[in-house]
């Protein structure tokens, strides 16, 4: 359709892209959905052999998983989980029937050199990301409710390792969202931060 709008909301974990792409999508009107979600669904269906990164946390408690791996090797793994995930996002943009006014997706799996490579030439999909680099907004966040089920029961060395590949997840993604040249937002946790988004996407 000729005023549809795809809109494409990338970030690092505790940012606020929920929050964020529910506010852009009550503003055109439109549904959002994460790619967690997506992720859920393609896991569901998908044979853990041939998708082994779909599944890197399988059988992991958070604690177990933040512990067992470095900060390093869970940025790598969220990453390729992304990318693993990035078909079935591929798919819902592509496909012409659901929510033919446009949508907005959100989600860590929004990858800058993913949309790049399929989508730099779709005037009708649009991408935005949102970075954060203060570690101490991140660890406010984090330590309030943590990035998985369950997470008040974590010990605090713990909580570091999420802030701290979380922060580092952000500076790399920030990184990659400048080699491609897509629009970025440094966010504040305040009420602006919508209308930035808004404007850096030209639908302010």
């Amino acid at each position: 359709m000729k005023d549809r709008k795809i809109i494409l909301i990338g970030g690092a974990p505790t940012v606020g892209k929920s929050t964020i792409a529910e506010a852009v999508a009550a503003h055109l009107n439109v549904p959002w959905i994460s790619t967690d979600q997506v992720q859920e669904i393609m896991r569901t269906v998908a044979n853990p052999s041939e998708i082994p990164n779909l599944f890197s946390d399988e059988g992991y408690s958070g604690e177990k998983f933040l512990t067992e791996f470095s900060a390093q090797e869970i940025v790598r793994m969220e990453m390729e989980k992304g990318e693993a995930t990035w078909p079935g996002v591929k798919k819902l943009i592509e496909e012409e029937y659901p929510w033919r006014k446009g949508f907005v997706v959100e989600g860590v799996a929004i990858l800058p050199h993913l949309v790049a490579r399929d989508f730099s030439n779709t005037p009708h999909v649009k991408a935005v990301f949102l970075v954060d680099e203060d570690a101490d907004r991140m660890r406010e966040v984090i330590f309030k409710r943590g990035l998985w089920d369950g997470a008040r029961t974590y010990p605090d060395e713990v909580k570091e390792k999420e802030v701290e590949w979380a922060t580092l997840f952000s500076h790399l993604l920030k990184a990659d969202v400048e080699k491609y040249g897509y629009p970025w937002v440094e966010v504040r946790k305040q009420e602006d931060d919508t209308q930035a988004v808004l404007r850096k996407l030209d639908l302010g």
